[in-house]
């Protein structure tokens, strides 16, 4: 909607555009509420916020001059953010301040699918208190109260906090450069105040549907000097039917868990003496062997040479590349005291490849003939993150890559695009993901490079897509600080979007570190890098891949591919003899002799997700068969020595 003013007989008319072209006149002043009602009733009743020139008000804030308007219901996706805020801030708080009349509040921001609220109290508040909380909100909810704001100075909204001894409130206004215009919300008459930023939704009638989900204690600010609060979590959503549907996700996620599920298979552990730090145990190690002489083989069947470059390098590799001023921050430094050197030697840990790569290209003279260089490693590396922000595989600060680099001329761009869009397809299917989402991320307000090279990078990302006839969004900002990128998304078994792919423009590295190639002119030219990973982080990956399959992994990729369980000590020979034409195969077998029932030997070996389990006794001996149950498909099916021997190896063979 576009509003343009004019003034008339000394009164400044605005004239809104809609959409469709219509025009209707309003007095500058006017309200969200009244510009959706000029619209139409039916907007007029769901309208809970807008936007004027990017920057999101309440209805009840006017409009004084030119300016570009969105209205927001609860269906987008801005909406619901300003539904959850006002659970948050308004809702949960106020039930926090009924129920424990000395908690002092301090912040109840929204975060992903929900919010959360953090607040001091004498009075212990545990997870089972929850559900008391939940009936206040519900309460204070059926009230239809009215939300209303008022706006203050400085010096008086901190007096008002003051009074009522929410100490919280006054640090965050003593702390804030603003000297006016601090919002106050209230709701009615009940006599609650919060002080937010709102938006918030003009009355509680317009609350949707909410559950708090979980408790914790956290720091204020984030820092651990600081007293600890409560933090109370929670999700809303526009109705009953959306919120059961979430909270059934999160059963199934909770199921899916890889923490969970690599406890119950045995696969790696996470412990305090290095934090981010994963130690893989032999049946993890196995997995992710075996995914990365899958990637090893699709790589150089698609024309990569495979290289391995130093885990720390010195600092002024850094600095030539940009990260020291641009990463620093996030990167593990070390000194060494050079023998008879005068100072320390400051080195880092790698947090990426890219410079490392560079320096092999460097070596030697390259030709335009020579072009495209392709070059993949599975690079260590370590990259510091917050203590807060770690999960398990799914961030950490030691991981390896599945990172290339490609060499190549301009006119090459959208050649090696197709080439490795179409190497990232197979290998994606191959994994059980069969679609995926592309998206297109520009510069970043911190960045390398001048916009004139931002502008050739963007350009030729993006004409290389377009070419290949495939859709993409646009995510403004989101690229790397050297180059634009094309993004891979995938989606799970249970919805979730996972970014793991990637496929980098940049033409700033290659300037900064000296790459160049002899032109068919005679003449040095720098070469394009592109910067690309199929799976990103092999743990991130390999976490994601436990998740979707629920720990049920496909047999080239299972840690145990079958299990020989005996019934009964007289078939001991006939197992192991099995295991022992397995273990010939390369077949990846366990034989389970312990003396117990057979049922719980297939209870704890479904636990630990073999996919396939061979049942042993005096029947299979006699007949020289073996009876195999697929734990995928729970069935079990007969099958002689050499069918079964044969139907393993065919089965647990990687894809080609």
């Amino acid at each position: 909607i576009k509003i343009t003013s004019r003034t008339k007989s000394m009164t400044q008319e605005i004239t809104i555009t809609l959409p469709d072209g219509s025009q209707k006149q309003a007095q500058s002043g006017v309200t969200g509420a009244e510009i959706a009602g000029m619209i139409g009733a039916g907007l007029a009743k769901a309208a809970i916020a807008f936007e004027v020139n990017g920057e999101q008000r309440d209805l009840s804030d006017t409009v004084l001059e030119d300016s570009n308007i969105s209205i927001f219901t609860v269906d987008s996706d801005e909406g619901l953010e300003i539904m959850r805020h006002t659970v948050a801030a308004q809702v949960l708080a106020r039930a926090i301040k009924n129920l424990y009349p000395d908690a002092k509040l301090a912040i109840g921001p929204t975060i992903d699918d929900g919010f959360y609220y953090d607040f001091l109290s004498n009075k212990t508040v545990s997870i089972d208190d929850l559900p008391k909380i939940e009936k206040e909100m519900e309460k204070i909810v059926a009230s239809k109260q009215p939300i209303n704001k008022t706006i203050h100075s400085k010096e008086d909204a901190i007096k008002g906090f003051a009074d009522l001894d929410e100490s919280y409130k006054v640090k965050i206004i003593e702390d804030s450069d603003q000297e006016s215009d601090f919002q106050i919300y209230n709701q009615g008459d009940s006599g609650f105040i919060d002080l937010c930023r709102g938006p918030h939704l003009p009355s509680l009638d317009k609350v949707g549907s909410f559950k708090l989900t979980k408790i914790s204690g956290a720091y204020w600010k984030g820092d651990s000097n600081n007293e600890m609060l409560t933090r109370v979590y929670g999700t809303a959503w526009k109705n009953d039917k959306d919120l059961k549907k979430y909270l059934t996700l999160l059963e199934e996620a909770e199921k899916r868990d890889h923490r969970k599920l690599a406890k119950e298979m045995d696969l790696f552990h996470l412990q305090e003496e290095a934090p981010g730090m994963v130690f893989w145990h032999p049946k993890g190690w196995s997995i992710y062997v075996a995914l990365q002489n899958y990637i090893r083989k699709k790589q150089i069947a698609n024309g990569y040479d495979e290289i391995n470059t130093p885990l720390v390098v010195d600092r002024k590799l850094w600095e030539a590349s940009g990260h020291w001023d641009k990463y620093r921050e996030n990167m593990f430094i070390t000194e060494i005291d050079e023998e008879h050197a005068n100072e320390k030697r400051v080195n880092a840990l790698k947090p990426m490849n890219c410079p490392c790569h560079v320096q092999i290209y460097n070596h030697g003279l390259k030709s335009y003939r020579d072009l495209p260089v392709r070059l993949a490693e599975f690079g260590s590396c370590h990259r510091y993150e917050a203590s807060g922000t770690m999960h398990g595989l799914m961030r950490v600060r030691g991981f390896t890559q599945d990172d290339g680099h490609i060499f190549c001329t301009e006119d090459q761009i959208e050649s090696e695009t197709a080439a490795f869009i179409s190497l990232l397809s197979s290998i994606y299917a191959d994994l059980g993901f069969d679609t995926f989402d592309i998206k297109l991320s520009t510069r970043p307000e911190v960045r390398v490079g001048s916009d004139e090279v931002w502008d050739k990078a963007e350009h030729a990302l993006e004409s290389a897509i377009k070419k290949l006839d495939m859709p993409f969004t646009v995510e403004e900002g989101g690229g790397a600080f050297y180059g634009p990128k094309l993004d891979f998304v995938l989606t799970d078994a249970i919805g979730r979007e996972w970014q793991c792919g990637t496929f980098q423009a940049d033409f700033n590295l290659p300037e900064r570190l000296d790459a160049e190639y002899v032109g068919e002119d005679g003449l040095k030219h720098k070469p394009v890098m592109m910067h690309r990973a199929i799976l990103g982080s092999f743990e991130r990956f390999l976490g994601v891949l436990i998740e979707n399959y629920a720990g049920k992994l496909p047999l080239w990729l299972a840690p145990i591919q079958i299990v020989f369980m005996t019934v009964t000590d007289e078939v001991t020979d006939y197992a192991s003899g099995l295991k022992d034409q397995c273990d010939a195969l390369g077949l990846r077998a366990e034989l389970d002799l312990r003396n117990e029932k057979i049922g719980y030997k297939i209870r704890e070996h479904s636990n630990a997700k073999v996919p396939l389990m061979a049942v042993i006794g005096k029947e299979e001996m006699g007949s020289n068969t073996i009876s195999i149950r697929n734990l995928r498909e729970n069935k079990t099916d007969t099958y002689s020595i050499e069918e079964a021997m044969k139907l393993l190896v065919d089965s647990s063979a990687a894809p080609s």
